[in-house]
């Protein structure tokens, strides 16, 4: 009989997947599709830490089988550093390593939600909305933010998991697609308009960049909304060990990557400072 205590040993052992399919999301963007039943199950906001041979090995959000197969999964990652643009050049039939999933997921919210993503935090996300539909009755307004038309993605996939009683607001910076603006703008205006309905969201849900997400969980606070966030940090052990994710008195491998707002606001370096590879503080840019 497999017991608890093995269950956890197999999720921290590194298992071998090969990469079945190459998917472009964007001309920096791509997802990668494996077979692997522990990252199948993986909770919205959870995590992998994945190995790339000879490389290094990282964090990434666990992404949903654009396929809805059972046992499938993905991860998806847009080409920036050596680490990532390793991983973005995997192809067919390449072998990575992966361990977990690991950390803190989102909880379901009684109500109607606002989801607002950015970029690849997105992924979470998708998995959110997912649970969501199925879980609960809650109405979903997913706010998909971008640059630009060229990196939307996942659009057609939201809609999907937003089903009929939902909506999905696109927008991007330059106005090239959907609505111009940031995602927290959009923000703003959905919120008015339940206000002026006399009606209030259950839970504001974000993930995407630091910048964003302070927004995002200041105007959360102003409008005396619950809100949760899934966070970012460099990750070296990914189960508590070494430290190297630290945010004030928090390690995000245990105590997020998900996390309410109220214990990030609290947080000073959230959205000012975050830590290279050697634990320094190195402040935004």
């Amino acid at each position: 009989m497999l017991t608890d205590t093995d269950s956890n040993m197999d999720k921290d052992r590194m298992r071998l997947v090969r990469v079945e399919e190459v998917r472009d999301e964007s001309p920096t963007v791509r997802t990668l599709i494996f077979k692997d039943d522990d990252a199948y199950r993986a909770r919205a906001g959870q995590f992998l830490m994945v190995w790339i041979p000879g490389v290094d090995e990282i964090p990434m959000s666990v992404m949903l089988d654009p396929y809805d197969r059972a046992g499938y999964a993905a991860l998806t990652v847009r080409r920036h550093g050596r680490s990532s643009t390793a991983l973005y050049n995997m192809h067919e039939g390449s072998m990575i390593g992966v361990r977990g999933p690991y950390g803190r997921a989102f909880s379901a919210s009684n109500g109607d939600v606002v989801l607002v993503g950015g970029g690849t935090g997105l992924v979470p996300l998708l998995r959110l909305c997912k649970m969501l539909s199925i879980s609960t009755d809650a109405r979903i307004t997913f706010i998909m933010g971008s640059r630009s038309r060229d990196e939307v993605i996942f659009e057609d996939l939201a809609r999907r998991l937003v089903c009929s009683n939902g909506k999905v607001i696109v927008c991007t910076d330059d106005g090239s697609y959907g609505l111009k603006g940031y995602a927290s703008d959009i923000l703003k205006t959905v919120l008015d308009d339940y206000t002026s309905r006399g009606e209030k969201v259950g839970m504001v849900y974000t993930c995407g960049p630091e910048a964003m997400m302070l927004k995002v969980l200041k105007m959360a606070d102003e409008y005396g909304l619950d809100a949760q966030a899934s966070l970012e940090r460099i990750m070296k052990c990914g189960i508590g060990l070494c430290s190297s994710c630290c945010m004030g008195r928090y390690v995000l491998c245990k105590d997020g990557p998900v996390m309410d707002a109220r214990d990030i606001l609290a947080c000073k370096e959230f959205g000012v400072y975050a830590r290279d590879k050697s634990g320094r503080l190195v402040r935004y840019e």
